[in-house]
């Protein structure tokens, strides 16, 4: 026989090739472009890498796919290598790793400013990470390459948290005392104030109607709602007249904000439909509920459902940790909405040293990935215990979690990155290295970490006092 295609052999039309190339994965795609001319043309055809990029990763940016310039099957070859690289974590070779300093305090919060929308294909690949700190600056970072590009004014009081919303290219923060402020991403300049006068508060944005708002939510139970950028008060709520709002959450669908707390046994959280906070009726309350569970401990969004919340919550009776999952519904009528709170599963952590200080993080519709001291644990919501790690010396600090990886961050000075994996259907975690983030001569630990699709960044910190921002950039 011939090598290639035998001539005596009918040929398939293109459209037939196209149908039959679609079987194919991307490495017997790159393989049947080699065959002849008819074959490359069949398999560089680009609903077949549009195709496979959209199977991949839901997430993918269709809007930045410049003609020309960069192709779906650019795309597919270069994010796929990344998250290779990803995966492997050879030093040198998969990524380089920068040490950022600057801040002369601690780094109190840490958030991506650009979007998690890079243009794979195109090797125009920028991270910018803001990070706020005891210093009473906040500061943004070229992940990439390893330099500060703007730093705030220093404020009178300590920082306490920042946040980021990176399509209007804006950073928020509040301090020590219940200032709220809103800086311009480009350049660092304040644009914007609020006064809490609260000594502690926690920020979400909510988008209602592609408008963004700013909820606030204080040591006081107050439940502020803000225009941005002007910061202008449209609502304000009192959640809890004896406790301070410890939990604050805005649902994957954005029709719901969850506030809770973490003191008082008769306290129960408190559901608000968020377009009640956004655009409130004259001389009628914001629509309300109460999650019928109390002692909170911590709480996720389980993000493939529009409004999946899962509550770790001590139970009355045992006192052990309990989990339970609520389904946040919103029945319409002509005149009113009602919310409907809809108990999917309920049970108990085994453990008993599970105090408050535990984390929580939600994957797919099904999934609970549960952390303490140094344990990882993954859970249905049935309450089966999945897996179980413990590849950390010292407690873990953070968990971050995308639909790729989950990297845990810890008081060793270390990152774990785990990948997910589909065995026989099952989703699953693979445990694949560790990233160092200093010595201990020199660090304290790891405060805190965050990912995007190309790179990871965490907080240290120094033995000195001062935060270092540790970034991990992987390479095409």
């Amino acid at each position: 026989m011939e090598t290639g295609c035998n001539s005596s052999l009918p040929e398939l039309t293109l459209d037939c090739l196209i149908c039959v190339f679609s079987y194919l994965d991307a490495k017997y795609l790159l393989v049947a472009a080699q065959v002849n001319k008819v074959w490359n043309e069949a398999a560089e055809t680009t609903s077949l890498w549009r195709s496979m990029c959209l199977q991949r990763w839901t997430f993918c940016n269709v809007s930045r796919l410049t003609p020309g310039m960069q192709t779906w099957k650019k795309y597919y070859l270069h994010r796929s290598q990344v998250e290779q690289k990803m995966a492997s974590g050879r030093a040198s070779a998969d990524y380089t790793c920068k040490s950022m300093r600057g801040h002369t305090g601690r780094i109190v919060g840490l958030a991506y400013l650009s979007e998690n929308i890079h243009e794979f294909g195109t090797e125009k690949l920028r991270s910018i990470v803001c990070t706020a700190s005891t210093d009473g600056t906040v500061r943004a970072w070229d992940v990439q390459e390893g330099s500060q590009i703007w730093s705030t004014s220093t404020q009178e009081d300590p920082l306490s948290q920042v946040i980021t919303l990176p399509e209007s290219n804006l950073v928020i923060s509040t301090d020590a005392r219940g200032t709220i402020k809103i800086w311009n991403g480009h350049t660092g300049e304040e644009q914007a104030s609020f006064s809490t006068s609260s000594s502690k508060c926690l920020l979400i944005t909510c988008i209602n109607n592609d408008k963004p708002f700013l909820m606030i939510g204080t040591a006081g139970g107050t439940l502020y709602t803000l225009t941005i950028p002007n910061l202008t008060e449209i609502s304000r709520v009192t959640v809890f007249t004896e406790n301070g709002i410890d939990l604050l959450f805005g649902s994957p669908d954005k029709q719901w904000v969850v506030a809770g707390t973490m003191d008082g046994s008769e306290t129960f959280p408190k559901i608000f439909y968020s377009d009640s906070l956004t655009n409130p009726t004259e001389d009628e309350p914001a629509i309300s509920s109460s999650l019928p569970i109390n002692e909170c401990v911590a709480a996720c969004w389980l993000p493939a459902e529009a409004a999946r919340l899962a509550v770790v919550h001590t139970d009355p009776v045992s006192l052990e940790n309990q989990i339970t999952v609520f389904d946040l519904t919103a029945k319409k009528t002509k005149y009113k909405v009602d919310i409907v709170v809809g108990q999917v599963a309920s049970f108990q952590l085994p453990d008993r040293r599970w105090d408050r200080n535990l984390l929580v993080k939600g994957h797919g519709a099904e999934t609970i990935l549960i952390v303490h001291g140094e344990e990882l644990k993954v859970y249905s919501i049935s309450g089966v215990l999945l897996q179980s790690f413990h590849d950390h010396q010292g407690a873990i600090t953070s968990i971050s979690i995308d639909a790729f990886r989950v990297v845990t961050s810890s008081e060793d000075i270390s990152l774990r990155v785990y990948t997910w994996q589909n065995e026989n259907k099952i989703r699953s975690l693979k445990s694949c290295y560790h990233l160092l983030g200093g010595s201990r001569t020199f660090s304290r630990g790891i405060t805190a970490v965050t990912c995007d699709h190309v790179s990871i960044a965490a907080s240290v910190d120094a033995a000195d006092g001062e935060g270092v921002l540790r970034a991990y950039s992987f390479n095409l």
